[in-house]
């Protein structure tokens, strides 16, 4: 068994797939170096991320698959999921032994299904973000919003919000992967960033860090969520099947 264990970015897993076919290693695991553990019975192979490498593999992969279905395994990608890599490396395998056939078609498949399974529900986390960011702005006048989403969906939100929020220098922070996007609107551009916080489970400012209206924009808020609710067609299970319980802490709408 070879065990290929790369550094957790889409360019390493596509530089570990690469490197699977040139050991042709028939029995292979590709694993993140942070959740590798140890096994003396496998052959670890340490995998340094390749641009060229990682574009060769997808390069291939497009010329056997529609573009959505390159979309999914980039989803599946980002939903961080124990399982994600074998399933990938699985499909892939699939579609290189696979010319001429519609590969991604086939539900028969264990790793097809999978991935097209959990690139749904990576998509659907997505939509739901989209929907469920709530911004409070900052004394400072930046505009701020905590998200816990079930995946890794902040590259996929980031074009979302860069084009509706142009005017206004935003943070929307994964407080459950400690990290965020930053857009500053004099640039125009969407970054990267990681807060240095000793707890990152809740990152809610302060009162006294925010602008001085923006209770008032918060009261109207609710007050406006409040006025279009028809008791007589109240329905909380549709409610919450719409609006998970586990999103309600940061939606303005939900606190107290």
């Amino acid at each position: 068994m070879h065990r290929f264990m790369y550094d957790g970015t889409m360019a390493g897993l596509l530089t570990a797939i690469f490197e699977v076919y040139e050991y042709k290693a028939i029995e292979a695991m590709v694993v993140k170096k942070t959740a590798a553990t140890p096994d003396a019975f496998a052959q670890h192979i340490d995998v340094t991320t390749d641009a060229i490498k990682a574009r060769r593999v997808w390069k291939g992969l497009a010329a056997r698959l529609p573009s959505d279905s390159l979309d999914q395994l980039y989803y599946c990608f980002l939903s961080g999921l124990a399982e994600a890599e074998s399933y990938i490396l699985a499909y892939v395998r699939y579609v290189f032994a696979s010319p001429g056939k519609k590969v991604e078609e086939d539900f028969g498949n264990a790793s097809v299904l999978w991935v097209s399974q959990t690139a749904r529900k990576v998509w659907r986390a997505k939509h739901r973000m989209e929907a469920f960011v709530r911004f409070q702005e900052l004394g400072d006048g930046l505009f701020y919003a905590a998200i816990e989403p079930d995946y890794d969906v902040l590259p996929l939100i980031a074009g979302h919000f860069r084009s509706r929020y142009a005017d206004q220098d935003w943070l929307i922070y994964d407080t459950s992967r400690n990290r965020g996007l930053n857009y500053g609107k004099a640039a125009g551009l969407v970054s990267e960033v990681q807060l240095e916080c000793v707890e990152t489970s809740n990152m809610v400012p302060a009162a006294s860090a925010l602008a001085l209206h923006e209770h008032l924009y918060q009261m109207l808020w609710k007050d406006y969520f409040k006025s279009t609710g028809i008791q007589a067609r109240n329905n909380p299970k549709l409610h919450m099947r719409h609006m998970p319980l586990r999103y309600w802490k940061h939606l303005t709408e939900k606190s107290v």
